[in-house]
């Protein structure tokens, strides 16, 4: 399984950025992806998680009514993208955001949970 993340960059605060994660490799039937951030010198957290079939979203009180996520899936099931919108942006947002997978239906917000990973992409808010 491979995901691939991209969307990251330099943002003022108050503004907007969306993330993309590129998943492919594998079929899954059942799973749940997930987006984590990691600031510096500290543990990767939980940021917000949804199921394959987009039906269930879980998120972080840090950003709920700021953040969504959405998934994308295409009809081979083999390759699908899951998006981090992320609005009113604050400088305590910057951090490095990764894209998590894993199989089954449990939204876990603990990262060794997940054993699919993709590269992170370095988000900065500047006030």
């Amino acid at each position: 399984v491979q995901l691939q993340a991209s969307g990251g960059g330099l943002v003022q605060a108050g503004g907007s950025l969306k993330l993309s994660c590129a998943v492919s490799g594998r079929a899954f039937s059942n799973a749940v992806l997930a987006w984590f951030c990691q600031h510096p010198g500290k543990e990767r957290e939980f940021v917000a998680s949804i199921d394959w079939s987009g039906r269930k979203r879980v998120s972080a009180d840090s950003v709920k009514g700021r953040f969504t996520i959405s998934v994308d899936n295409v009809a081979d099931n083999a390759k699908n993208t899951v998006y981090l919108q992320m609005s009113s942006l604050k400088p305590e947002d910057t951090a490095a955001y990764f894209c998590a997978a894993r199989d089954g239906s449990v939204h876990y917000r603990e990262k060794i949970q997940y054993p699919y990973w993709g590269q992170g992409t370095q988000v900065t808010v500047s006030s």
